[in-house]
Formats: C-alpha cells, sequence, structure tokens
C-alpha cells in the first residue's frame, strides 16, 4: 500500500492472475474516491498505453486488463503507482446530460412506501431525489446499468426485504446509499421510485451504451401525461436524454 502524496487516500495496486491490476483508493463509498477513480481511468485512455487492453472502474477501484504477452507486469505497476498520484479529478472532463423522469403516478411502485419510510410527502421525496446532479459512478449488474454517486443522505434506504424477480427497463431506483437508472428489463432488491424513457443500453444502437463513468446526470421530472410520446420517441431510435455540454 502506498499513501497518494497528493492527498489521503491510500493506493493498493494488486494483482489478478496474469492479466489484470486493480488499482484500489479505499474501501468507502465516497466522492474524493471515486474521484481518483475516474480521473486515473480518463488518463490512461489518454495514454492507450502498450498492452492495455480495457479499465473497468468502480466506486473505489479501477481494473486494469492487460494481454500478458505485450506487457511486464512489474514495470506497470510501477507505471500505474506514478499514474494514480499524478491522476487528479480536476483533469477530467464530463459529459453532462439531462433525462426526463416520472416520478411515482404508475412507473415508480415503491415511491410512495419510500417517502413514508424517510418521513417525508412523495412530492418532498421526488423533488429532493431530483434536485442534485449525480455522476455515472460505474456501470455494470446489467447490460448499461447506472450506479450514480450522490444521493441525498436524507433518502437513503435499506433495500427491499424481498428482491423482485423483474422490473421495468430504465427503472430509477434507490438502495440504501445509492441510487442508479437501470437499463434492460431484470431482477432488483432496490426500490423503484421512478422511471425514465431513456433506453442506457440499446444493442441496435451506435453507440450501444449512452452513458459512461464520469458523466453527469440531472433528472428533470414530468409528468405521466407526458411518457407516451417520450416512449414512442425512445422506441423509434430517439435518445430522449439531452446532451447539455461534452
Amino acid at each position: 500500500m502506498k499513501v497518494d502524496p497528493l492527498g489521503t487516500v491510500p493506493v493498493t495496486i494488486r494483482h489478478l492472475g496474469d492479466s489484470a491490476l486493480t488499482v484500489e483508493f479505499g474501501d468507502r463509498i465516497e466522492p474524493a474516491i471515486l474521484g481518483r477513480v475516474l480521473a486515473l481511468d480518463a488518463l490512461l485512455g489518454r495514454l492507450a498505453l502498450r498492452g492495455v487492453v480495457e479499465t473497468v472502474p468502480s466506486y473505489r477501484a479501477l481494473l486494469v486488463v492487460v494481454d500478458p504477452e505485450a506487457v511486464d507486469l512489474a514495470a506497470l505497476r510501477q507505471r500505474l503507482e506514478a499514474l494514480a498520484a499524478s491522476a487528479l479529478p480536476e483533469q477530467c472532463r464530463a459529459r453532462k446530460w439531462e433525462l426526463p423522469v416520472v416520478y411515482g403516478d404508475g412507473h415508480g411502485e415503491d415511491l410512495e412506501v419510500v417517502a413514508a419510510r424517510c418521513g417525508m410527502p412523495v412530492a418532498d421525496y421526488a423533488a429532493l431525489h431530483c434536485a442534485r446532479d449525480y455522476t455515472v459512478a460505474m456501470i455494470g449488474f446489467l447490460p448499461g446499468f447506472c450506479y450514480l454517486s450522490g444521493l441525498d443522505p436524507r433518502l437513503a434506504v435499506p433495500r427491499r426485504e424481498t428482491p423482485r424477480a423483474c422490473i421495468q427497463p430504465s427503472t430509477i431506483s434507490v438502495g440504501g446509499v445509492q441510487t442508479a437508472i437501470g437499463s434492460v428489463a431484470g431482477p432488483s432488491g432496490w426500490h423503484a421510485i421512478g422511471r425514465t424513457p431513456v433506453r442506457p443500453f440499446d444493442p441496435g444502437r451506435e453507440p450501444a451504451f449512452l452513458f459512461a463513468p464520469g458523466d453527469r446526470i440531472r433528472l428533470v421530472p414530468v409528468s405521466a401525461a407526458d411518457w407516451p410520446a417520450l416512449d414512442t420517441e425512445a422506441q423509434t431510435g430517439g435518445t430522449v436524454a439531452r446532451l447539455v455540454s461534452e
């Protein structure tokens, strides 16, 4: 373990067999840690180091997949230690998106229960949920499923005691201190509070994955009456999401 000279974040690099390394910045869900992960991910993307096949960010670590026949792992480890110390979140350029969301009203079956558990009216819960920008921390679980960083602590609730076998595509959900944008239909133990017509994953679209780690997301509430038109637009190839800046 090495201590980052530019901060207090401990950096640990581990070997995962002969084809990957993981660079770990901590063991918590925390903005400072995520910022360093995304900064290193962006820096490696710009450098395009020989033998680095893919990088996969998470809340606290960056997986670096390599071609073992093209990389000296010991040398790469030293290089990653230096890069991890120099990669700063301020150096990252992030796209910003606005996504329409219907909260409850037939599109988020757990909203009333979750709001009551947090001791607030449904309208207040929804208003707080869309009152701040989120960061796409990582993508996983299902194709295009976006884990978002930045949930207001007042909105956090434990996950459902009984998971559902399937929830609707593009469901906006909350589980513990996390919130997420779903992609395809699938199982979930999180609370469904709303839904967006945006398709984060569409295998027939280029690019198939609409969002990337580090993207900023602003959720914009719309009425249930707006859903049919927005959903039809998305079905016919429209992204519906508005790219504000890149």
